[in-house]
């Protein structure tokens, strides 16, 4: 649907240089669905039902992400919470979430115990220390103080 693959960039000509590449018409049984490739490529896939594309998503081996272009909400709603995956768009083409969100790919999609960004990443390279104390003093300070210290 675009190519992307005859792209040249202005002083970088024996550049490596993928354009933005959009495959159209693409099903399961293609090397382009068995294998994850990352953008600048979107592969688009059509189904008949909603269920056939639940179907779909949740018999692919990998979890990193996927989108549904819809008008209806209940369509999205069920979508979202049916399918086997980490990161899920409704109408937009890429879900991936803001850099302050954790890593959530799923299943073939995910290596390692953690996913390193945002809260998980911070947990990961920190400690945690929790300190609950009363004080019974005659003075009153300028407030409480409800920080958590990481470091």
């Amino acid at each position: 649907m675009l190519d992307g693959s005859n792209s040249t960039v202005k002083d970088y000509p024996n550049g490596n240089w993928v354009s933005p590449t959009l495959f159209k018409g693409v099903t399961p049984e293609m090397a382009i669905y068995k294998e994850e490739i990352f953008g600048p490529v979107l592969v688009c896939i059509e189904v008949d039902s909603l269920e056939d594309a639940i179907a779909l998503v949740n018999a692919n081996p990998y979890g990193n992400g996927t989108s549904i272009f819809t008008a209806s909400g209940g369509a999205a709603r069920k979508y979202q919470h049916q399918v086997l995956v980490g990161q899920v768009g409704i109408n937009v083409p890429i879900p991936v979430p803001l850099p302050f969100f954790s890593f959530t790919g799923w299943r073939g999609s995910f290596y390692g115990d953690l996913h390193a960004y945002g809260k998980q990443a911070v947990r990961f390279y920190t400690e945690t220390k929790t300190v609950t104390a009363k004080w019974f003093e005659e003075e009153v300070s300028d407030g409480p103080n409800l920080t958590i210290q990481l470091r």
